[in-house]
């Protein structure tokens, strides 16, 4: 099944160069692909795009057989469960306890406390968490905010975890520890893309990998690596 589909995408800003210019690809759903390429070619951009923080200048975005471009505003917190998002610097409430920033995912959906008291301990617990659930975050290291920022993507069992740069603010054994997180989620049957430059993690994984410089994608290789 084809999850996510780019069709000749250009997004373009007030008088610069197309950030993304012509861009098309597939994912199936299962993927593991990784986005490659140089600060400012489009990655984050891309990633925008596709929960629809931003409309592209052309082209459409299809999730799931939908178009994401044409789907009406009341529509978009339920393709925003369906997806989701990990950046690269967090994104926690550092004034609520671990399971708290877990909780809020759930609770602005109106979720029950029966609900939010089976769910997130089971997140918490995936990720390695499950310890520190009345710590607040800045009692984690780098690694476990991410793996917190990966937990409350996780709540509302996402069909894709798109995450911007996932190991870009922590260690190499960090890193590690979170792209093995991510290897066991997506082999439960989730889609994961991951927006990054960390070409260590992208050579030792051996993955789809889609390149993309100067707003074009330049190579999209099964089994690639960062330069191919």
């Amino acid at each position: 099944m084809k999850q996510v589909q780019f069709e000749n995408v250009k997004k373009q800003y007030d008088g610069a160069a197309p950030v993304l210019n012509g861009v098309s690809f597939l994912i199936d759903d299962g993927e593991f692909v990784f986005v490659v390429g140089p600060s400012g070619a489009g990655k984050s951009t891309l990633v925008r795009l596709l929960i629809r923080e931003e409309l592209p200048t052309s082209g459409d975005i299809l999730f799931c057989g939908e178009s994401v471009v044409g789907m009406p505003n009341e529509a978009l917190p339920g393709l925003r469960r369906r997806i989701g998002v990990v950046f690269q610097d967090f994104k926690v409430l550092n004034s609520k306890t671990v399971f708290e920033n877990v909780a809020v995912a759930l609770e602005v959906v109106d979720s029950t406390g029966e609900v939010i008291n089976d769910v997130v301990p089971n997140v918490l617990n995936m990720v390695g968490l499950g310890d520190k659930a009345d710590r607040f975050p800045p009692q984690l290291s780098g690694g476990e905010l991410q793996r917190l920022s990966i937990a409350r993507a996780l709540a509302h069992e996402p069909d894709i975890l798109v995450a911007d740069e996932p190991t870009g603010m922590i260690d190499p054994a960090a890193s590690d520890q979170i792209i093995s997180l991510l290897e066991k989620i997506n082999s439960m049957g989730t889609t994961i893309l991951i927006a990054t430059h960390d070409k260590r993690i992208v050579d030792s994984l051996k993955k789809r990998v889609i390149r993309i410089e100067d707003g074009a994608i330049k190579s999209d290789k099964q089994g690639g690596t960062y330069v191919q």
